[in-house]
C-alpha cells in the first residue's frame, strides 16, 4: 500500500494501487454522507474514474489519500445537490442486525432530519460525526477555510436541532 508521507513520483500502477486500496474507506465515507450504500458505490466508482482521469495532478502529491478523499467528498456533495433539486426522498440509515425497534426509530428520525438540511450542511455533519474528522481535516477534505467549516458546523447543528424538533412535532401530531 502507498504511504501518504513523502510520495514524490507516482506512476499509473501506483495510482491504480492507491485507488483499489482506498475503495473500502471511500465507500464508508460515501455511505455516511449519502446514507445509502448503493448510491455510495456509484459515488466511489465515479470518484475513482475522476481520480484516474486527473491522475497527472497527483503524480507529485505528498498526500494521495487526502487527494482521493477530496474527490469522493466532492462527488458526494454533487449527488446531494442533485437530490435536493429532484426533491428525491433520501433513504434512512441502514439498520444493523440486533438493533432494537426504538433504536431504529431514532435512527430513522435522525435520517429524516438530516435529509432536511442543505447538501453542504449534510456534508459537514457527515464528515464530522459520521467519519469523526476534525475541523482541520474537514477543511482539507472540502478545501474550505477552517473558520468556514466551524461556522457551517455550528449552523448545521442548529438546523439539525430544528429539523429534529419538526420531525418530533410531525410524529406527535400523527399519533
Amino acid at each position: 500500500m502507498i504511504a501518504d508521507a513523502a510520495v514524490l513520483a507516482l506512476n499509473d500502477d501506483d495510482i491504480a494501487e492507491l485507488l483499489v486500496s482506498r475503495t473500502p474507506e471511500a465507500h464508508r465515507l460515501a455511505t455516511w454522507i449519502l446514507r445509502d450504500p448503493i448510491a455510495a458505490e456509484d459515488a466511489v466508482q465515479e470518484a475513482a474514474l475522476a481520480a484516474w482521469d486527473a491522475r497527472k495532478k497527483l503524480r507529485h502529491s505528498d498526500n494521495p489519500t487526502g487527494w482521493f478523499n477530496t474527490i469522493v467528498v466532492n462527488v458526494c456533495r454533487d449527488e446531494l445537490r442533485r437530490r435536493s433539486r429532484r426533491q428525491t426522498p433520501r433513504p434512512p440509515f441502514g439498520s444493523a442486525i440486533g438493533d432494537s425497534p426504538e433504536r431504529l426509530a431514532v435512527r430513522d428520525e435522525i435520517g429524516r432530519a438530516i435529509a432536511r438540511l442543505t447538501a453542504d450542511e449534510q456534508l459537514v455533519i457527515g464528515l464530522r460525526f459520521g467519519r469523526d474528522l476534525t475541523v482541520p481535516q474537514i477543511a482539507a477534505q472540502t478545501r474550505l477555510p477552517e473558520g468556514t467549516v466551524k461556522s457551517r458546523l455550528h449552523h448545521s447543528l442548529e438546523h439539525l436541532r430544528s429539523a429534529l424538533a419538526a420531525e418530533r412535532r410531525v410524529e406527535e401530531s400523527g399519533r
